[in-house]
């Protein structure tokens, strides 16, 4: 099964590198990951999918939510999510084949975003079943190139927004107050 998880972490050099390497290190593959800086330039989101049942994904939360730079984790898991895959995939075509492609890059509404003699570049967004559709289709025209970011996601309903990353959860008040 596999599981979609959002971290919160510090902007700064070598996280990425801390975090891959937690999961390497216990034998966890990411299957997808993508990385990009917030609303805030101080934080970037980690965004990554993970295989392996409740357990796997039980512990790869807790390894994540150990490591200092890492705010704080998400699971998406039972929420309503948007989530989006970009892809950028060369595929052969001359003059024969340009108007089929075009017309089947118009239907999964992606967008030619390069034109060479003997061939077209194309963007294309959307779920990972859609992609694998696409790139279906286009193995019959020939796929000179391709290229795929990570799983991007949102909830939602639940935000991993700054504040809320660094709010202090209900039961750590719940012990500062009761002493």
């Amino acid at each position: 099964m596999k599981h979609v998880l959002s971290a919160m972490v510090m902007n700064q050099p070598g996280v990425l590198a801390h975090i891959s390497g937690m999961l390497a290190s216990r034998a966890y593959n990411i299957e997808s990951l993508a990385v990009g800086e917030t609303e805030d330039p101080a934080f970037s989101r980690v965004t990554f999918v993970v295989a392996g049942d409740d357990k796997v994904l039980d512990q790869v939360r807790k390894q994540l939510e150990k490591i200092i730079t890492v705010v704080k984790v998400v699971d998406y898991q039972n929420q309503d999510i948007v989530e989006r895959d970009l892809m950028l995939i060369k595929v052969a075509a001359n003059g024969g084949t340009r108007s089929e492609i075009r017309e089947m890059v118009e239907i999964f509404r992606g967008k030619i975003v390069d034109i060479g003699e003997e061939d077209l570049i194309i963007e294309i967004s959307g779920s990972e079943s859609k992609l694998t559709a696409f790139i279906n289709l286009m193995r019959a025209y020939g796929i000179i190139e391709m290229v795929r970011t990570g799983r991007i996601a949102l909830s939602r309903k639940t935000s991993l927004s700054i504040e809320s990353a660094l709010q202090p959860p209900p039961a750590y008040e719940e012990a500062v107050v009761n002493g």
